[in-house]
């Protein structure tokens, strides 16, 4: 690839499309003991952002992609789109002071209040085109699905310095993507910032809306430390190869 078609596969959304993804990818790499962010780091033999954007391409849904990167960082990925001949095409935007604020900028773009948005985080390389989809066709029917699994530990919950058990079967452990129809979504995002909001799904829930749960898996891993690199390499060296 030439420097002159460099961002080529930085595309723009097109009015035909009626399933829409927001990749977020605002993390640093300070978890990571990294002197780049962890959604740049290599999985696999290439960036774990790729992986992730690949899983969305392969999904039957083929949602058109919006990926939300610090400014500082544009210039790096579209390097990276250079060196690794990346293909997929993506429309580029800045990110946000808080992952709310990329989540609404990524909204900006969608116009089609009929639409189905999924957000997903960057660093989850490991989602699966069937979990992908099976969130489309629940937030379809019903407005909302968020990816979880049940817990496979015991939970204890801290309160005023004393633990209290709770009961395993009733706790789920949230994943992405998350996917909402678009008219909800824009609304609940319209509602100011609220530190409590830790996931799109507490955003809708706020505004009043209920959170359907989709199946997810225990191997849908996010990226956050460095074990989970390891962890990551294992689970796709056993994954068959599309």
């Amino acid at each position: 690839m030439t420097t002159s078609n460099l961002t080529s596969h930085i595309s723009h959304l097109t009015s035909q499309n009626k399933n829409y993804v927001i990749i977020v990818a605002g993390g640093s790499g300070s978890r990571m003991q990294s002197a780049v962010p962890k959604q740049f780091l290599l999985l696999h033999g290439k960036p774990i952002l790729m992986h992730t954007i690949e899983a969305f391409e392969q999904s039957e849904a083929k949602p058109a992609i919006i990926l939300v990167l610090p400014a500082a960082y544009h210039t790096y990925w579209q390097q990276l789109i250079q060196e690794y001949s990346f293909t997929i095409p993506h429309q580029l935007i800045t990110g946000g002071e808080t992952r709310f604020h990329s989540v609404k900028n990524g909204l900006n773009l969608i116009t089609d209040r009929e639409a189905l948005v999924a957000v997903q985080d960057a660093v989850r390389p490991l989602t699966s085109p069937y979990i992908i989809d099976e969130a489309y066709q629940c937030a379809a029917k019903h407005g909302t699905a968020v990816v979880a699994v049940k817990s496979r530990d015991s939970i204890r919950q801290v309160k005023e310095s004393r633990s209290v058990s709770l009961v395993r079967d009733e706790i789920y452990l949230v994943q992405t993507p998350q996917t909402f129809r678009a008219s909800l979504l824009r609304k609940a995002y319209e509602q100011p910032f609220d530190t409590r909001f830790t996931d799109d799904a507490s955003v809708v829930e706020q505004y009043g809306a209920e959170i359907k749960l989709t199946e997810g898996d225990h191997s849908n891993i996010k990226i956050t430390f460095p074990e989970d690199i390891a962890i990551a390499e294992l689970l796709l060296s056993k994954k068959p190869q599309l």
